[in-house]
């Protein structure tokens, strides 16, 4: 079955959303070669990447200018630090945290909170979803008629949420260059908080490394953190690793904190995304691709990837919270509904 990975609308239809998201992420799916002549079964299987756009519309106002609690939750944010890192496969041998861990107050030396009462958070509207398994290039380019579908470049309030990898950047700079660019805050607490773990052996000391800054972060003041990070690995006789050494080398944690903060500085301007109303995570599409998992990642599940390209067309028609699935099983060849000849009057 063919399946267009373009939105059923021709042209942008409909008036703007308040305010318009598109956060992109990719996945992982099994895939496997046919080999005819060497009969049924896998040949060939391994990992390959599929390409996963959430685009959404919201609304809602932005909280007050200090950190959410849940990220000075010492348990909740080991979790998530661990999480992200094993996702990578590049998690550093952590101690574990004291048994009376728990959430913590921001650090005094903070700018004060702001007073004003905080009010929720931007409330995700009308979801649609873009997956595929082509390039880059290609897959820019669906999610960018997506996006003009649904009339998201007339939006006021435009955002495109993404993380390290350098296609993600490229995509939104090609297609999205007048959407605000925001790096996921929980990647960048992640690569805080394993950075703090390799520069201190202390539990108390580096939590605190941690909060002062991640608070500095979310406050967008980056350049600060590279230099205090700098200066503290400095002081441990910290170098560039000049040989190849294990995932979980302080000097390798270190290096890679510093080359991600500071690569991504420019999409970190938090106070203002908030002021906007714009979210500074990618939970919504990190959502997504779970759900998109449950369809085609498991233990049993080999694709070829023709079939792999199908089956997730199909699976981001069922997700999109549109009448593009029951549109199409409407007017798909064979439908009980379909009129397939017309009578002479």
């Amino acid at each position: 079955m063919r399946w267009r990975t373009t939105s059923t609308t021709a042209a942008s239809s409909g008036p703007p959303p308040a305010g318009a998201v598109v956060a992109v992420d990719g996945g992982r799916i099994q895939t496997r070669v046919p080999h005819p002549g060497k009969g049924p079964g896998v040949h060939e299987h391994g990992w390959k990447e599929d390409k996963v756009a959430c685009l959404y519309t919201l609304d809602g106002a932005e909280p007050g200018t200090d950190p959410p609690r849940v990220f000075t939750d010492r348990n909740r944010v080991d979790e998530l630090a661990r999480a992200i890192h094993a996702q990578r496969g590049t998690n550093p041998d952590w101690p574990a945290l004291p048994a009376e861990a728990g959430s913590a107050p921001l650090p005094e030396a903070a700018p004060e909170a702001d007073a004003r009462p905080r009010v929720r958070p931007p409330a995700r509207g009308e979801r649609s979803c873009v997956v595929s398994m082509q390039d880059r290039d290609r897959f820019g380019k669906v999610v960018a008629a997506e996006a003009y579908a649904r009339n998201f470049y007339g939006s006021g309030r435009r955002a495109f949420l993404g993380d390290g990898p350098r296609y993600n950047w490229a995509i939104r700079d090609k297609w999205f260059a007048d959407f605000e660019p925001v790096a996921d805050f929980v990647h960048v607490l992640s690569h805080l908080y394993a950075a703090a773990t390799a520069l201190s052996a202390d539990a108390e000391e580096r939590w605190w490394l941690y909060v002062g800054w991640m608070t500095s972060c979310w406050q967008s003041k980056g350049g600060e953190v590279v230099t205090a990070i700098r200066t503290r690995a400095e002081d441990r006789g910290w170098s560039p690793p000049g040989a190849e050494v294990s995932e979980g080398d302080w000097r390798v944690v270190v290096e890679r904190t510093l080359t991600y903060v500071s690569n991504n500085a420019g999409h970190m301007e938090y106070p203002r995304y908030r002021r906007l109303g714009l979210p500074v995570t990618r939970a919504a599409v990190e959502s997504l691709i779970k759900e998109i998992n449950y369809r085609v990642k498991g233990t049993e599940k080999f694709w070829n990837e023709s079939g792999a390209e199908s089956v997730l067309q199909v699976r981001a028609a069922v997700l999109s919270e549109d009448e593009r699935l029951a549109k199409h099983l409407d007017a798909r060849p064979g439908s009980v509904v379909r009129r397939t000849s017309t009578q002479a009057a």
